[in-house]
């Protein structure tokens, strides 16, 4: 075996694509990358396979969780701004979507952007409860809730909750509570966004 093929199967390219190398190891691949083919063909093809592989592993990014950072990181903004914290009611099945008005009518908590899947503002929270007001473009993947309970007041628009396999519709108006440990997804079935109060309380 020669050097250049000794020095392939040594592993240290690996090790250099995984950001392991030494310094003089580090010094020594990128000398040889450039003066022989094979080993820079080799590199690149070392890159390729852990990318796809890291790609195959990949799992789906829930697109609930970058807008709902956003709407604490705007509430904690606004708080520290000077705005007095308020204390949404806690929803029940005879809220109306008028105990809300005092939030909803407010210019600076409505969709000011145009919506991409999933938008928040938070207008209340506390160690206990969180109230949000959200809008929903298509849905929300499933997800299970074991430490607090979700309620739902729909305000605008209409959408499907699916409960354990079970079909919950819901317009605006209805409350609707999801039960602790039951996996459930939520269809918009409007052609408007589902505009709802969300809180959730701990269990």
């Amino acid at each position: 075996m020669n050097e250049i093929d000794e020095f392939i199967e040594s592993g240290i390219l690996e090790m250099y694509v995984l950001g392991e190398t030494s310094p003089e190891q580090t010094e020594k691949v990128e000398r040889m990358v450039a003066a022989h083919e094979a080993v820079k063909s080799e590199l690149y093809n070392i890159e390729v396979s852990l990318e796809n592989y890291a790609i195959s592993q990949a799992k789906p990014v829930d697109p609930t969780i970058k807008p709902f950072l956003m709407a604490t990181i705007k509430y904690m903004e606004r708080i520290q701004g000077g705005e007095q914290q308020t204390f949404p009611p806690k929803l029940h099945a005879n809220s109306l979507i008028a105990d809300f008005n005092p939030w909803l009518n407010r210019p600076d908590l409505s969709l000011t952007e145009p919506l991409d899947e999933i938008d928040a503002h938070i207008i209340g929270a506390d160690e206990y409860m969180t109230t949000a007001i959200v809008w929903i473009k298509n849905g929300a993947p499933p997800e299970t809730h074991k430490k607090e309970f979700e309620t739902f007041l729909i305000v605008e628009g209409t959408c499907n909750i699916v409960v354990d396999g079970k079909d919950h519709f819901l317009q605006p108006g209805s409350v609707f509570t999801i039960p602790l440990h039951l996996s459930h997804h939520v269809l918009v079935t409007s052609q408007i966004p589902c505009k709802i109060i969300l809180q959730r309380i701990a269990a």
